[in-house]
């Protein structure tokens, strides 16, 4: 009723406020008299404008004087509440909620007010009262369903969540909100195939809705579909390509998904833009690594380490790129530039030992160690490394001995009992192997490599075979994309002859890492063994192709084609 006649009292007022032409002859216009509602509608008009004008102080003291006239009317009050709660007054604001429907309790705004005003301070279930209420009154305004939903989202009521927007959407079938609302709640349920249909529907009905498409990529996420994730960021970033958190998000999935050269043409955008700074132009040197383009790589670090000399992790990437280019003297003087202190050292030692070994210094690749141990006695890697060193030059009992004099100092890390265990294995000393392997287990039961080298152990020697499949679906469980833990889950699968499964987890696992010819090998043994014969030999010829130096293959391979021509 009010917003119905502002229009007709302003021009009342307007009119009484009019001075006529002056005339002898007329009399004098008599004064217009306001009654009480017209004195509050006059003044309500007046802080509608004010408000809109921004000035709420000066809105609320015109809503405050109106009431003055009309002290009863719901609609001040609610607006006032309004007023109150835009100025932070939220205790005020509720107030004159109170009152509002204490006045008039079927008048809707005041309701929904209160249920907005209660979520946003984390009240959701006195909040979710109101909105009921206000969707009782008035069942075809579609706010109160919206916001009543998030309440109960928050509050986890989920089946009420969702009961409450099928209600919006069954009303107004092209309610893009509702759909969108659908599929936040589903998502938040972990029903993300239920969610993203119901993110599609919202596109069909507002294709251009991009908090829709936001929900629907990290939905993609969710389930592991990566590419539909990137293909639906990258449409968001091509639309509006100052979206920063969207191309970080798009560049950082590609880098995830190993998908390179995708993530170094964002990348270069991003720093054409002046985005990301250092950590963007380091990220393009690491993707010129990966890819193997090593000038490219040193370039863009070397320009970073002419901006910060004393960047030790840039000096480390830029020496590696040296290193994979070839150019062994620059690569060996940026990592022994790296202090002791720095948190790169003992990797770039690591390198600068390797680098020697490469050019036939073995001593002082072991002297390099040696000296840096003396001088770190508590950091176990550079033990682990020296070990991996003598095992390199083919020297596993110097490596085992060397750690088993070492062994005082680090009797309750698990990384140097797995290392001996290594060792002894590769001194064929299996049993003292598999009793380190063990301990590795009682110091830390979810290692996951000392899992799978204890099932993989017991399954090349053919015993406790169920125990060795229950070790290494641990580990399966705990690194599920390991190519090579799964290549340990088949070949237990083939001692079982539970041949199907061997078969399905080694193609998994050759679908991870499709350049390992022991996997590839694998694979074909199951085939042997289930007298598939040709495609034993494919698999065969595959791994020898990858390692031609493996005769074994060869005679494998022989041994199958007198099988066949004898069928």
């Amino acid at each position: 009723m009010y917003m119905q006649l502002i229009i007709l009292s302003t021009f009342l007022l307007l009119s009484a406020c009019t001075i006529a032409p002056h005339s002898s002859d007329a009399p004098l216009a008599a004064p217009v008299i306001l009654d009480n509602h017209s004195h509050s509608l006059y003044l309500f008009s007046r802080a509608r404008l004010t408000e809109l004008e921004g000035d709420y102080p000066a809105a609320l003291s015109l809503l405050h004087e109106a009431m003055t006239f009309e002290s009863d009317s719901a609609t001040l009050y609610g607006e006032a509440a309004a007023l109150k709660y835009k100025i932070g007054q939220v205790p005020e604001a509720l107030d004159y909620i109170k009152k509002a429907i204490a006045l008039d309790p079927g008048y809707r705004p005041p309701y929904l007010l209160g249920g907005v005003i209660l979520s946003s301070a984390g009240k959701d279930i006195e909040a979710a009262k109101y909105l009921r209420k206000a969707i009782a009154i008035d069942p075809d305004k579609e706010d109160g369903y919206l916001h009543l939903a998030m309440s109960l989202n928050r509050l986890f009521e989920y089946a009420e969540a969702v009961a409450t927007l099928k209600e919006l959407t069954k009303r107004n079938p092209d309610s893009a909100l509702g759909y969108y609302y659908l599929g936040r709640t589903y998502s938040q349920m972990k029903l993300y195939h239920d969610a993203l249909g119901y993110f599609t529907k919202v596109l069909s009905l507002k294709p251009g809705f991009d908090l829709a498409l936001i929900d629907m990529a990290a939905t993609y996420e969710a389930l592991g579909d990566y590419s539909h994730a990137i293909d639906t960021y990258r449409s968001l970033f091509e639309q509006d390509e100052r979206r920063t958190p969207i191309l970080q998000r798009l560049i950082q999935l590609l880098l995830q998904q190993q998908r390179f050269g995708e993530a170094l043409d964002y990348l270069k955008q991003a720093a054409q833009e002046g985005l990301g700074g250092q950590e963007t132009l380091r990220k393009i040197g690491l993707v010129h690594l990966e890819l193997e383009q090593f000038k490219e790589a040193i370039a863009v670090f070397s320009d970073l380490l002419d901006d910060d000399p004393l960047a030790d992790n840039i000096r480390l990437y830029r020496g590696i790129a040296y290193e994979e280019n070839g150019d062994l003297d620059k690569a060996y003087a940026d990592f022994t530039c790296i202090k002791h202190d720095s948190a790169q050292y003992i990797e770039a030692l690591s390198h600068a030992a390797l680098i020697l070994k490469e050019q036939g210094n073995i001593e002082a690749a072991i002297g390099t160690f040696r000296d840096a141990i003396a001088e770190n006695r508590g950091t176990l890697e550079l033990y682990l490394n020296l070990s991996t060193l003598y095992e390199s030059i083919d020297k596993p009992q110097a490596g085992l001995d060397f750690l088993l004099e070492s062994e005082p100092l680090f009797q309750k890390e698990p990384r140097l009992h797995f290392r001996i265990g290594v060792l002894f294995d590769k001194l064929g000393q299996r049993t003292e192997s598999i009793n380190r392997m063990k301990l590795v287990l009682q110091l830390d039961p979810n290692d996951p490599q000392a899992l799978n080298y204890l099932g993989y152990s017991y399954a090349e020697m053919g015993i406790h075979l169920e125990e060795a499949l229950q070790y290494i679906q641990k580990a399966v469980a705990l690194r599920p994309r390991d190519a090579f833990i799964l290549d340990s889950l088949g070949w237990a699968y083939f001692k079982l002859k539970r041949y199907d499964e061997a078969v399905n987890t080694l193609r998994e696992a050759i679908s991870l890492v499709d350049d390992d010819s022991t996997i590839v090998e694998h694979l074909g043994d199951v085939y042997a063994a289930r007298h598939a014969i040709k495609k034993a030999l494919k698999q065969y010829q595959r791994a020898l192709e990858l390692t031609p130096e493996r005769k074994e293959l060869v005679e494998k391979m022989h041994k199958l084609k007198g099988e066949q021509s004898d069928k």
